[in-house]
This record gives structure tokens, C-alpha cells and sequence, in this order.
């Protein structure tokens, strides 16, 4: 089982991780013969393992297990003498089961595969080389920042189905449920008996104090909160509910606090890093979507060497099955969803800011795609003109790409002027 890497490891490991200890198997570059272990999952003995194994066999060390990130590969980059290389879950499973027909698994058994994978297919996996500090930081932002919106989002869903059970008129009220204006309402006056009991000038001075500006507005408001009708006076449900929804509430704003952090935190952080122009001048971009796009792409260029090995990374590229005359085209499921999120989010901000990513959605709507369909063949599109951009180092010139599709004659500009005219 010698390899060309067996010129560059002194010894090969594989690691099945988990949260409490780390099982490994580990073979020396010289040798064919197995030893398993164990170390636990703290800071002192993790500590301990690598430097005892340095010791033993000296030189570089290389480390397969299926994680790019996580507490045990952050302990272990900061060690020189260590290569770590990721394998993918699912492969490691389907080989797994090759050799396993009963789908018995064991920790230890995980650690000699993925040592196995390592050894006799070097050229399938590339050593695990981490982005600069100021990528790194900013990928942590954008996705940590992605979750406290879920949060957000979880917590106005709860919160309006609370709401509907004892006080659905403040729903009405306010079109948007994550403000300050209608937070702070809902905590003045947490039922309907309470706000109604208020005076007109009070509310008037409570909306205005929100900068709630047009009077017909709040004159609207003012008068639907005296003409409402209660959904129920059972003080069962007012009570409980009302101490929900305020809870709720004081979960929401926390939240949205954090969010600004964030929000912050990656304004100042993102224009910083050197491929930040490429992606602030893309149409739909935005400061939010911005430094998700720079984050996706990176700052190692050699990671992405074709459009195709990005829209297949990203998942935005299709897969095709093929089994005799049957073929069958599916999304892919094993990838990075965060990234994909952001491609497609980002290309569905496009449709109505640029001119031929909005004729060519409108095109494959009308072929029958549905919506979602229809967005990622346009996300597919545009990941190839980016990444022609960021390995040029040029912007991207909507005005450039158009005359190009005019010199090709592309089909999608003819129907443009077709129906323009």
C-alpha cells in the first residue's frame, strides 16, 4: 500500500471523532501493521497525543477523518507538523457498507477506513489548507449571522401564533412583526382590554415617538384599536398567553440586538478584503449578500480552478443518473447549504436588477420550470461569469456581458428585442 505521500508522512492516522474522546488508527510510513487508541476530547490530552506522536515518529503527520471544521480540527491546525485531510461522510459511509454488508459500525473500525481511503487513493483528497485569518473570521460572521435570523424568524412565527389566540388585531396593525414599533406596543399594552384603555393622545404620542410620520396612519390605528372587537375573555387564555407572548418579545429584541452586532461587525470586517469590490458592484448584492458571495468564492483561487468545480462544490449543479435507458436529473444533496443558500438567494435578488438574468428567468419560467427551478438555473448561469471575474481580478460589467451576447447572437437577446418591440 505505498503511496508517493509515503515520501512526505512519517506516519498516516485516521480519526473518528466524537464530543466526549477521539478514536484513531495509525499506520507508520514504513509499515503495514495497525495500532488503535483513543485520546480525550480536552485541550490538555488532545495536546498530549500530538506532541507524544511527533516525538515518536517525527516529521510531518497525516490526519484523515470526516470534518473540515469543528473543535478537533481547530485543535489540531495549530500544529505545523500536522496535515489534516477531510473525507466526505457519505463516502466514508458507502465504503464502510462495501466491507459491512450488515451495516454494523464501530468507532474504531471508522478510523482504520478513513485511514484506508487516505492511503490508497492520495490523489482523491487534498490536504485541508485553511483561508486567510480575515476570510476565515468573516465566513464565521456571515454564517453565525444567518442563524440568529432563523432564530429570529422562529421567534416571530411563535410569537404570531400566540398572538392569534388572544390578540390577532395587533397582527393587523402593524404589516411588519419584528420592529421596534410593534415590539414595544405589544409590550405596553399586551391585550386588547389594555391598549383600548389607553387615551387617543397617548397612542398618537406613543407612534409618533416611533417615528411613525404620516398622520392618516396613525389616525387609521388609532381608530381600529378602539373599534376592535375581542377574540375571547376567558383570563385562562389572556394570562397565559399574554406571559408567552411577552416572553417572546424580550427573546425577539435580544435577538435583533445581536443581529445589529453582526450587522456591524461584518461592515467593518468585509470592505477589508481585497476581492471586496468584485462582489460590491455585482447587481442584488447588497451589504448583506456582499460578503456572502466573497466568503463563497474565498481568497485560494487554486481551490476553484473551473466554474464547474464551484457549481458542483455549491451544489447549484445538477446530478444525472444514468442506469441503462432510464436517466434522471436530481439536485445535489451533499453539499456546503449554507453556500448554496447564498447563491440562490443572491441570483433571485438579480431577476429585477439585471437585464438579462431577468430575461433569462422569465425565459425558463415560461419553458415550465417552476420558481425555484427556474432561480438556480440562473445561479448556475452566474457562477460561471463570477468566477471568470474573480480569477481575472475583474468587475463584473453588465453592460460588457450584453455586447457579448449580442456578438454571439445569443437567442436570449433576440427574444428580448422581439419583445420589446
Amino acid at each position: 500500500m505505498r503511496t508517493h505521500r509515503d515520501d512526505d508522512f512519517t506516519v498516516f492516522v485516521g480519526l473518528d471523532w466524537a464530543d466526549a474522546k477521539h478514536d484513531v488508527c495509525l499506520q507508520s510510513a514504513d509499515s503495514d501493521a495497525y495500532e488503535f487508541g483513543t485520546f480525550a476530547h480536552q485541550p490538555d490530552a488532545i495536546d498530549a497525543w500530538a506532541l507524544a506522536l511527533h516525538q515518536r515518529f517525527g516529521g510531518r503527520i497525516a490526519i484523515a477523518l470526516e470534518l473540515t471544521k469543528g473543535p478537533v480540527v481547530y485543535a489540531l491546525q495549530k500544529y505545523d507538523f500536522i496535515v489534516l485531510f477531510p473525507i466526505d461522510a457519505s463516502l466514508l459511509a458507502t465504503y464502510r457498507k462495501a466491507f459491512k454488508p450488515s451495516r454494523a459500525k464501530d468507532d474504531p473500525t471508522d478510523a482504520q477506513l478513513a485511514l484506508e481511503l487516505m492511503r490508497r487513493y492520495p490523489r482523491r483528497f487534498t490536504p485541508l489548507k485553511p483561508q486567510s485569518v480575515a476570510m476565515r473570521t468573516l465566513s464565521f460572521l456571515v454564517e453565525q449571522r444567518r442563524l440568529l435570523v432563523d432564530d429570529k424568524k422562529r421567534l416571530i412565527n411563535r410569537l404570531s401564533h400566540t398572538l392569534k389566540k388572544y390578540y390577532p388585531q395587533l397582527l393587523d396593525w402593524f404589516e411588519q412583526h419584528d420592529t421596534v414599533v410593534f415590539l414595544d406596543f405589544l409590550l405596553r399594552w399586551p391585550t386588547l382590554k389594555q391598549a383600548q384603555r389607553a387615551r387617543k393622545a397617548t397612542l398618537e404620542a406613543f407612534f409618533r415617538g416611533h417615528n411613525v410620520r404620516f398622520a392618516t396612519v396613525i389616525a387609521d390605528r388609532v381608530q381600529a384599536i378602539h373599534a376592535a372587537m375581542p377574540l375571547t375573555g376567558d383570563p385562562a387564555v389572556i394570562t397565559t398567553h399574554q406571559l408567552l407572548a411577552e416572553a417572546l418579545v424580550e427573546q425577539l429584541q435580544v435577538t435583533l440586538r445581536a443581529i445589529d452586532r453582526f450587522d456591524q461587525a461584518i461592515a467593518v470586517l468585509a470592505p477589508t478584503l481585497p476581492d471586496y469590490a468584485l462582489f460590491e458592484a455585482l447587481p442584488g448584492s447588497g451589504p448583506i449578500l456582499t460578503p456572502r458571495l466573497l466568503t463563497a468564492f474565498g481568497d485560494q483561487r487554486e481551490c476553484f480552478a473551473t466554474a464547474e468545480q464551484l457549481q458542483q462544490y455549491s451544489g447549484v449543479a445538477p446530478v444525472t443518473e444514468r442506469s441503462g435507458k432510464k436517466s434522471w436529473v436530481h439536485w445535489r444533496w451533499q453539499c456546503p447549504t449554507f453556500v448554496r443558500q447564498t447563491f440562490v438567494e443572491w441570483a433571485a435578488q438579480t431577476i429585477n436588477k439585471s437585464f438579462w438574468a431577468g430575461a433569462f428567468y422569465r425565459q425558463q419560467r415560461a419553458k415550465g420550470s417552476p420558481h425555484q427551478v427556474a432561480v438556480r438555473a440562473l445561479a448556475f448561469k452566474w457562477i460561471r461569469i463570477l468566477h471568470r471575474c474573480w480569477l481575472s481580478h475583474t468587475p463584473y460589467d453588465e453592460s460588457r456581458y450584453l455586447r457579448a451576447l449580442q456578438r454571439r447572437g445569443s437567442p436570449l437577446l433576440a427574444g428580448l428585442a422581439s419583445s420589446d418591440s
